[in-house]
């Protein structure tokens, strides 16, 4: 599956757009995760703790977004975005979203050179 920031993709016409996909997760560190991340940020720097939680986080959203443009007979999806948000004081939301589409190569799109 072709994932893309970007309203389209180089080479790629967009034959079909099957709509808006999207992965969530809401999580939260266990106590013992809590303590140590708050002990850490006593004395600054990152907080390896909660940066390894929320790249789990955004790549488990993302594959939930796949998944769901997979069903949705989509072969890529353009326009993909993160969002977040807290929920109470220990929970975090991760939400990976974008549109759906089938794309197809482009004929107009320059082609390699060959020898």
């Amino acid at each position: 599956m072709i994932v893309s920031t970007a309203p389209f993709i180089a080479g790629q016409r967009v034959a079909e757009t099957k709509g808006q996909t999207f992965g969530l997760v809401v999580r939260s560190r266990g106590l013992g995760g809590n303590i140590a991340a708050s002990l850490r940020s006593l004395v600054g720097g990152e907080i390896h703790e909660y940066t390894q939680l929320l790249e789990d986080t955004r790549r488990q959203a993302l594959d939930r977004m796949i998944q769901n443009a997979t069903v949705m007979g989509a072969n890529a999806v353009i326009s993909m975005r993160f969002d977040s948000s807290e929920l109470g004081n220990t929970m975090t939301e991760i939400v990976a979203y974008g549109t759906a589409v089938v794309v197809a190569p482009d004929s107009a799109a320059p082609q390699p050179a060959t020898e």
